[in-house]
């Protein structure tokens, strides 16, 4: 249990660093800014390593929501869920503290860490509606591609790409509206180093994805017809 713990708190640590490092450091930079289609790309590839890296010692969850989700769906021990979001959140403080020390080390940084957020904090202006929305039904999906993709029928060893693909897409369709959560943990660290707005709003982005993760849990279980009980960590990403 403290392998997969370390390891989850490393993959989170990655994700945080990964994708909203680019987003702080590479987003907008002068002449070869990557943009939002980077941004995205970004988070897909920080899911799609971490997936091959650590996915046989934890199952790659890096999300509370993706936890709670599997748990959900009867792949994965409640008991071990409180560990793993634990691990988790750290390794996402973790990654945006390294991102804010790097940050900061700019003379034009202005403090923001790629925080989530709605209305006036949202990056088109969206409201609270059209964020929680947006959350609960792309953390769906997103559960629902990661459920499906790792079940013992589907093909081996090609879950981590979709996965990762699945995770840029939500990012090109959302960051727009909530700068993309579908991650409790994700939403945290820079929180916590945004602070006002940020923190003020970090509600939304726990209690969205979570809905949707446990939503898809639900329904992968239906759908794909899971005995009680039966565990699959993810050892196929």
């Amino acid at each position: 249990m403290q392998r997969k713990l370390v390891a989850e708190c490393l993959g989170t640590l990655w994700l945080v660093l990964g994708g909203c490092g680019s987003a702080v450091l590479a987003a907008k930079f002068p002449e070869v800014g990557i943009g939002l289609v980077g941004v995205s790309l970004a988070f897909g590839l920080t899911v799609l390593t971490m997936a091959y890296a650590i996915g046989h010692v934890s199952g790659c969850h890096l999300n509370p929501a993706v936890t709670l989700g599997l748990v959900a769906a009867g792949r994965f021990k409640a008991s071990e869920a409180p560990g793993y979001i634990g691990a988790q959140v750290v390794g996402a403080i973790l990654g945006a503290l390294l991102l804010y020390i790097i940050a900061s080390g700019a003379p034009n940084f202005a403090g923001g860490l790629a925080a989530n957020g709605y209305g006036s904090a949202s990056p088109g202006q969206y409201g609270l509606f059209s964020g929680l929305v947006t959350e609960v039904v792309m953390t769906f999906f997103f559960l629902i591609i990661i459920i499906g993709s790792t079940h013992g029928k589907a093909p081996a060893g090609f879950a981590p790409i979709a996965i990762g693909l699945g995770l840029t897409l939500i990012h090109l369709i959302s960051i727009p509206v909530t700068n993309t959560s579908v991650n409790p943990a994700r939403s945290t660290g820079p929180a916590l180093f945004s602070g006002g707005t940020a923190i003020a709003q970090l509600w939304l982005f726990w209690l969205a994805p979570i809905a949707g993760a446990v939503a898809a849990g639900v329904v992968s279980r239906w759908l794909q017809d899971e005995a009680p009980g039966a565990l699959i960590e993810g050892d196929r990403r």
